[in-house]
């Protein structure tokens, strides 16, 4: 019966090596040379490919609990314009955020329109004339 309540423990991500990541060194290495050590990462810079960023997670989940977040790390890795390693930067799980999604609706603009109206609104209007996709003289 307790072996349904143990704990779970998963990890997630790039599994950094300290080692690897610190034989990255600024203004040795380059894209090619960091791939070809640390692997693809786990994501780039959004607006540009200058930052890679290796992201790993560790959570501990006891029975039926939400995951609990134990560990966390970001290797950041930032290049110049010609690809050359700038800067190695690592982050622990004091960065880490917890998001709490509301359950409340997302109100719209328009009139409110019931399942009923949605489901059976459209019928009639197909192939009319002056509306779009409708017949003759409608665009």
């Amino acid at each position: 019966m307790l072996t349904g309540c143990a704990g779970v423990r998963d990890s997630s991500g790039y599994i950094a090596s300290t080692e690897l990541v610190q034989a990255i060194a600024p203004g040795v290495d380059n894209k090619a040379s960091v791939e070809a050590t640390l692997g693809r990462p786990t994501f780039v810079g959004q607006f540009d490919d200058s930052q890679w960023y290796y992201v790993s997670r560790t959570t501990n989940q006891f029975a039926f609990r939400r995951p609990r977040l134990d560990d966390s790390k970001v290797i950041a890795v930032s290049f110049d314009a010609a690809g050359n390693v700038v800067a190695v930067n690592e982050t622990g799980p004091e960065l880490a955020v917890a998001i709490n999604p509301s359950s409340a609706e997302t109100p719209t603009l328009g009139r409110e329109r019931s399942f009923f109206d949605e489901l059976f609104g459209g019928i009639g209007q197909v192939g009319q004339a002056g509306l779009p996709g409708g017949g003759p003289g409608g665009r």
